[in-house]
C-alpha cells in the first residue's frame, strides 16, 4: 500500500515532520515532530506543532502513533504536546535505554531519572510491526548515528530519520556518544536492501551545494546509484575514513544541550522545582 505522506518543513532546524496516512481511511501517524525553542530566551513555542494539529483536525484524521526515529540532538520533540491535542502512542527504539544511561550521566540526572524507556508508550525492536489503520508498519533497527536509531517502513515508504540524507548530501554524522561510522554503513546497507522503488523520506535537508530548493523525498534506487557517501558501490573502508574525517570538523548542533535533556524524556521537560520552575542544565566540557 502507498501511504499518503504530508510534510512539514521547519526552517529553524531544517527538520521535516511527516503525517503518514492510511489511503483508505483516516488513521495516521506523525513522525519526528518539532517543538520550537529559542535558546537565547529559553522560551518554547508550539507554532510548528500547531500546524500539524491544524492539518490533522482539518482532515478529520485519527492519530494512532507519534513516532520518533531517535533521540534528536538538533530539535526538541513536540510528542507530548501533540499527544494531548490529537492523541497517539509515543514510540521509539528500545535502545533508548542506552542513550538514557549515557546522557543521564552527562547531565547528572540522579536516580530519579528512569533509564528504562518508561517515558515512552512503546519501545520497538528490530522486526516489530504496527498498524496505522489498514497500513502495516515494520521496524528496522538502523544504528550508527545513535544507538537507538530506527527506520520505519510503512507501506512503500521508509522514514529513515538522520541515517540517510538526500543523495547529494550523503549520510548522518557518527561522532555523538554511542555513534559508529562502521555501524552506520551496515545500517545503510540494510535500508538499501528494500525494493528500489521504495520511497525514502529523510529527517533533515540542508540544500546541498548547487541545489536551489529543499528536498526530502528520494528512493532506494536513487540512493544506491547517487548517494555521495555510500552510493555507486563505495566500500565500508572508504566510507569509514570519509565519515570519521568529516565528523572531526563538525561543530555540535546549536540545540544539542536542551534537545537531549528533553528528548530522552520522550519530549517532556525536566521535573519542576519546588517553585514550579523548569531548568535545563549546561554541562561544561562533557559533550
Amino acid at each position: 500500500m502507498q501511504p499518503i505522506v504530508t510534510s512539514f518543513f521547519d526552517d529553524a532546524t531544517n527538520t521535516i515532520t511527516y503525517v503518514v496516512r492510511d489511503p483508505n481511511g483516516t488513521a495516521c501517524a506523525i513522525v519526528d515532530s518539532v517543538l520550537d525553542f529559542d535558546y537565547s530566551s529559553g522560551r518554547t513555542d508550539t507554532k510548528s506543532a500547531d500546524a500539524v494539529v491544524e492539518y490533522v483536525k482539518k482532515e478529520g484524521l485519527s492519530v494512532e502513533w507519534l513516532l520518533e526515529s531517535h533521540v534528536h540532538a538538533d530539535h526538541l520533540s513536540a510528542a507530548p504536546y501533540l499527544q494531548e491535542r490529537v492523541g497517539g502512542k509515543i514510540g521509539i527504539g528500545d535502545r533508548i535505554t542506552v542513550v538514557q544511561d549515557t546522557f543521564g550521566k552527562v547531565f547528572n540526572e540522579g536516580t530519579e531519572f528512569q533509564r528504562d524507556g518508561s517515558q515512552f508508550d512503546k519501545l520497538f525492536v528490530e522486526g516489530d510491526t504496527f498498524a496505522i489503520g489498514q497500513l502495516q508498519g515494520k521496524v528496522m533497527h538502523t544504528p550508527g548515528h545513535t544507538p537507538a536509531c530506527l527506520t520505519y517502513v510503512i507501506g512503500d515508504a521508509a522514514f529513515v530519520g538522520d541515517t540517510l540524507f538526500m543523495p547529494d548530501f550523503g549520510t548522518a554524522r557518527c561522532d555523538f556518544p554511542g555513534g559508529s561510522s562502521e555501524t552506520l554503513y551496515n545500517s545503510v546497507q540494510k535500508i538499501l536492501t528494500l525494493p528500489d522503488e521504495t520511497r525514502i523520506f529523510v529527517g533533515h535537508d540542508y540544500k546541498a551545494p548547487g541545489r536551489d530548493e529543499f528536498a526530502w523525498e528520494t528512493t532506494v534506487g536513487e540512493q544506491k546509484a547517487k548517494n555521495i557517501h555510500v552510493g555507486a558501490g563505495k566500500s565500508k573502508e572508504e566510507f569509514v575514513q570519509m565519515r570519521d574525517t568529516r565528523d572531526a570538523t563538525l561543530a555540535m548542533p546549536k540545540l544539542i544541550i536542551p534537545s537531549l535533556q528533553v528528548n530522552m524524556r520522550a519530549g517532556q521537560m525536566p521535573p519542576e522545582d519546588e517553585q514550579g520552575d523548569v531548568f535545563l542544565k549546561v554541562p561544561v566540557n562533557k559533550i
